[in-house]
């Protein structure tokens, strides 16, 4: 009896062994499966914040503000010396003393150099000579004819002779004085030009005196602009050659054009300053156009779509396209007319190929 139901309890116990290792290894896989379904959902968001990341382009910005924006007409000159002279010789001879060096400083009047006057002062001598004999004759005829003795004749001529000898020593002393070289300014001497011995010309440059405290820029505008400069407007002067800039205005504009250049002359006055030379290099920027409060932007960041131009903006990390009306431009600044508020965020490094929604990593 026993032998005929033991196979059917080892197939019962079988079984039940069977059912109770699939339910464990369902529960293990669902276990399984809720740590993998757990490690994508990280995964996906880590993979999601990647690719967002990636997406995101690197830019610079910068604030728009309010600015003072000037444009304007760039033109070369140079320093002149108003009072820049050569000083020559009035009559011909030979120099035979020079009394000044270069780089002294001179008063109008001064005298630099004496032509040989030996011959003017002989005569001279020989005049003074005659005068005294004329003086003499001239007072004793004058006290005969006081005395009524004598001819009026007589009394005339020795007059005459008198006073003829008194114009001649006159124009002799004059002529005296124009063997003097002078100065006819106050200032430096620049350049001592004669010798000892050498034979002054009238005409030819002997010395040349400078008053460098008298300076100003001249420079010729061109036709193009003519109608845009006038008297009073303000330049700015750079000197490049000693690194200064002036502020200042023009004292002088010409109404008419030249026929050869079609340029007209403006003339900057310029304050004393011993850095500054005559003939020195000068560019001026006349002021042609200023507004006190503007937006200003690089010319740069300006970019064009069906000839339009507009700047790409960051708000809330997504760049915005955004047209703009431009004004004036000026080297590498344009003045924004609409289109942009101060305090709007502009890309100013990394723009180019940047759209609308395109996400923004500063």
């Amino acid at each position: 009896m026993f032998k005929r139901y033991f196979p059917a309890l080892l197939i019962t116990a079988f079984v039940a062994a069977c059912s109770t290792s699939k339910e464990d290894q369902l529960k293990e896989l669902k276990q399984k499966k809720a740590e993998l379904e757990l490690k994508i959902t990280k995964l996906e968001k880590e993979t999601s914040k990647s690719d967002t990341l990636k997406k995101k382009k690197t830019v610079v910005i910068t604030a728009v503000q309010d600015t003072v924006f000037e444009h304007y007409i760039d033109i070369q000159g140079s320093v002149d010396a108003r009072e820049n002279v050569n000083v020559s010789s009035r009559i011909p001879g030979v120099i035979t003393n020079i009394f000044v060096k270069e780089g002294q400083s001179v008063s109008k009047g001064q005298t630099l150099a004496q032509v040989d006057d030996q011959i003017l002062r002989a005569n001279m001598s020989e005049l003074h000579t005659q005068l005294e004999l004329a003086n003499t004759v001239f007072q004793k005829q004058q006290n005969l004819w006081n005395q009524k003795i004598g001819s009026e004749l007589q009394y005339l001529n020795a007059k005459n002779q008198k006073e003829g000898l008194e114009r001649k020593i006159a124009t002799l002393q004059d002529q005296m004085g124009q063997a003097k070289i002078i100065s006819p300014i106050s200032g430096t001497v620049d350049a001592v030009i004669a010798k000892l011995g050498d034979n002054a010309t009238p005409g030819a440059p002997a010395f040349r005196v400078v008053n460098n405290s008298n300076l100003r820029v001249l420079a010729n505008v061109a036709e193009a602009y003519a109608g845009k400069v006038k008297t009073g407007d303000v330049v700015v002067l750079n000197f490049p050659d000693i690194d200064k800039q002036v502020r200042t205005k023009i004292s002088f504009a010409a109404r008419v054009i030249d026929p050869l250049s079609r340029t007209i002359k403006v003339e900057v006055p310029l304050q004393a300053d011993p850095a500054l030379r005559p003939n020195m290099m000068a560019q001026i920027k006349i002021i042609d156009y200023r507004t006190p409060k503007a937006v200003v932007i690089p010319v740069n960041v300006i970019q064009y779509s069906l000839g339009k131009p507009y700047v790409i903006l960051v708000q809330n990390g997504v760049a915005k396209r955004r047209e703009i009306e431009m004004g004036h431009t000026y080297n590498d600044k344009a003045e924004i007319k609409s289109g942009l508020q101060p305090g709007e965020n502009i890309v100013i490094i990394g723009y180019q190929g940047l759209n609308d929604n395109d996400l923004i990593q500063q």
